[in-house]
């Protein structure tokens, strides 16, 4: 196993959804991602950091990697919604390639719809929201748009299974695999949620997982908004992540199993949660540090060291 380096993501600290509700600066976010320790880091919405250049510069002279973008698409939707969706992905990519990673992945994932975020986790008992065959095609055709777009600015690709979209549950999971060349993003908390067990997804797919993200949920949380018919996704999400150890996870478990498939690739922890508002950074900060001291713990625990790369 080959580990690039631990990296964090925005959602950790808030950014997630509602930008426009976070006080702490873009530049904040960084030093907080640098004073826990990370070496890496995933960008935001496109912009979020600044142009281009000042998003290059802000990564650089932090001497952080950027990991990856995370790049929504309504892939199922009608070809104007499509066609907008890339466009904007055209921006990830330009900070991508401006920042000059060898390794900063554009994470493609679905949208979904407003009706899929009231039915979270639809597909354990229940198909009929998801994708007919049409909706398969054409998802399968905006993902190859979207590919050959990454492919012409040189930048690798990834794909995101997400709870509240049309590839959340482990079957979605497996037709993208057959209908696409897309590799996969293994995000142990969306896996679990949807009802998959993160080690045994990461058996059956390791040969198309790229990336990695490491996020601790609670279960509970999901089934009693579904249960309770809340439509306030955003804010009951913000409560699904726990630190990593204490949710329903067993991460542990999880990092034996990257071992044997030997994964070559970063791990990017993510705790999502609601955005700060007057809350200062610095408590969240020390959270993420203890994130970060946890996997490395669990990597020493497996003989297993980080190689870190930019």
């Amino acid at each position: 196993m080959t580990i690039h380096g631990i990296g964090t993501a925005p959602v950790s600290f808030g950014v997630y959804g509602a930008v426009d509700q976070l006080t702490v600066t873009p530049l904040d976010l960084l030093d907080a991602a640098v004073d826990a320790g990370y070496r890496g880091m995933e960008l935001g919405p496109p912009g979020f950091f600044g142009s281009t250049r000042e998003t290059a510069q802000a990564f650089a002279e932090r001497d952080l990697a950027t990991v990856g973008a995370y790049v929504p698409v309504h892939f199922s939707a009608d070809d104007e919604t499509v066609a907008r969706d890339l466009a904007r992905m055209e921006l990830n990519l330009a900070e991508l390639v401006a920042a000059g990673s060898q390794t900063g992945l554009a994470i493609l994932a679905d949208e979904g719809s407003p009706e899929l975020l009231l039915h979270p986790a639809r597909c354990r008992n229940d198909r009929r929201l998801a994708l007919d065959d049409g909706g398969w095609r054409r998802l399968a055709e905006g993902i190859e748009r979207a590919l050959a777009l990454a492919d012409t600015a040189g930048v690798p690709t990834s794909f995101h299974p997400h709870i509240s979209t049309y590839v959340e549950s482990p079957w979605e999971v497996e037709r993208l695999l057959e209908v696409t060349d897309v590799d996969l993003t293994l995000d142990t908390g969306h896996f679990w949620l949807a009802g998959a067990d993160p080690t045994v997804s990461i058996t059956r797919f390791g040969d198309r997982v790229n990336h990695i993200h490491l996020k601790d949920v609670r279960r509970a949380v999901l089934d009693d908004a579904k249960a309770e018919g809340r439509t306030d996704f955003d804010e009951w999400w913000g409560d699904v992540a726990a630190p990593l150890g204490a949710g329903d996870i067993d991460h542990a478990g999880f990092m034996a199993a990257l071992l044997e498939v030997d994964y070559d690739g970063w791990l990017v922890i993510e705790q999502d949660r609601l955005p700060l508002g007057q809350d200062p950074i610095g408590p969240v900060a020390v959270e993420q540090a203890q994130n970060r001291r946890w996997v490395e713990d669990a990597l020493s625990r497996l003989g297993v060291a980080v190689e870190e790369r930019t």
